[in-house]
């Protein structure tokens, strides 16, 4: 195993939004130094590092630069560009490594990868061209969503396909990149597991949490999910299974549809993704370590924290654009943390900031 960091160590972490911000804030509590590489002069995450480049993603003679400074590399999003990955993995680890990043960056790819372990997800075919999006639609039905297969999130680059659809239209108003169509699954609950792995090949996971999304953004995330306690196992079972696969290192969030079959719990993976989670914010003031501590500890080498979550439930809140405007009514709420991220525009569909609140209940 490779030798563990020492505190007074740096991490330099690609992206400077909330996530870079606040595993920069969980860096320093733990004695370590946070050096954040992004091309956004306005990044919040700037404000509470040691160190930031402003740099293209691009640009090797900066990465260079930022590598020779620190001491591991991670990132607050998974669509690195795969030359900067590579880059940067020539000079110093980078935790999650590009077997994470590439699994998860192009939607077939990492539906094929789940399905290689022989867990459900909805069924997909991969399209490349509008007949091919015929043909698609002919197998799995209407209705159906089209998603590009690289860079989307928040229900960006997806469109759904009902009865009527003018399918070369459909096609060509995602910029006629390749697609995959996937079939549509009637959920009951929308869950996810937000879940650690060490370089030892520790595991850790918090609750299963369940999300609700309003306009396609994660809108409230409330842990745990009321599910059974055999559906929580098998969720935390299937995060185990694709982290080990990767031989994985740092936080890892898994997205899944949960339906009711014949009076049984039915999940199905939606997506994965290679880093900290707006779903597992709760765990900020609502477990005893947080996610963004965590990744911390996994990706230096150190032991993982405790899982266990404070009272009996927790709900994190997301604020969105002008949400952010009632910061002071907020601020007087009995028993809710105010985590505010630091961006000075609100615009709309923009993630300002989160409240959390534990619950003691009965």
């Amino acid at each position: 195993m490779t030798e563990p960091l020492a505190p007074g160590a740096t991490i330099g972490i690609l992206g400077g939004g909330q996530l870079g911000r606040m595993i920069a804030m969980a860096a320093a509590k733990l004695g370590l130094k946070a050096h954040i590489y992004s091309p956004d002069a306005e990044s919040p995450a700037f404000d509470v590092a040691a160190a930031h480049t402003i740099a293209d993603y691009e640009d090797e003679e900066a990465l260079r630069t930022f590598a020779a400074s620190v001491d591991v590399i991670t990132y607050e999003f998974e669509n690195v560009p795969a030359r900067t990955a590579s880059v940067l993995a020539a000079l110093k680890p980078v935790r999650p490594d590009a077997a994470a990043l590439a699994a998860s960056q192009d939607r077939l790819v990492e539906k094929e990868f789940i399905t290689s372990l022989d867990i459900p997800t909805a069924p997909f075919i991969g399209v490349d061209s509008a007949g091919a999006l015929a043909r698609a639609v002919a197998q799995l039905g209407r209705p159906s969503i089209l998603k590009t297969r690289r860079f989307g999130y928040d229900g960006k680059g997806q469109a759904l396909i009902r009865e009527g659809s003018d399918l070369a239209v459909t096609f060509r108003s995602l910029g006629a990149v390749p697609a995959i169509l996937e079939g549509v699954v009637p959920f009951t609950k929308e869950i996810s597991v937000v879940a650690a792995r060490g370089l030892d090949g520790s595991f850790a996971a918090y609750d299963v949490c369940e999300n609700h999304h309003e306009h396609h953004i994660l809108d409230r995330t409330i842990a745990p999910a009321a599910i059974a306690p055999e559906t929580a196992g098998r969720a935390i079972a299937i995060a185990k299974s694709i982290a080990d696969a990767l031989d994985y290192a740092g936080v890892l969030a898994v997205e899944l549809f949960l339906t009711v079959e014949q009076g049984k719990e039915v999940i199905r993976v939606n997506e994965i993704a290679p880093r900290v989670h707006n779903s597992g914010h709760w765990t900020l003031d609502g477990a005893v370590t947080s996610q963004f501590e965590q990744h911390v500890r996994a990706i230096c080498g150190w032991p993982l924290g405790q899982t266990a979550r404070h009272g009996t439930r927790v709900e994190m809140r997301n604020l969105i654009g002008d949400d952010i405007l009632a910061w002071r009514d907020i601020l007087a709420e009995s028993g809710v943390s105010l985590t505010l991220y630091g961006k000075m525009e609100a615009r709309p569909g923009r993630k300002m900031g989160h409240t959390t609140q534990v619950f003691h209940d009965a």
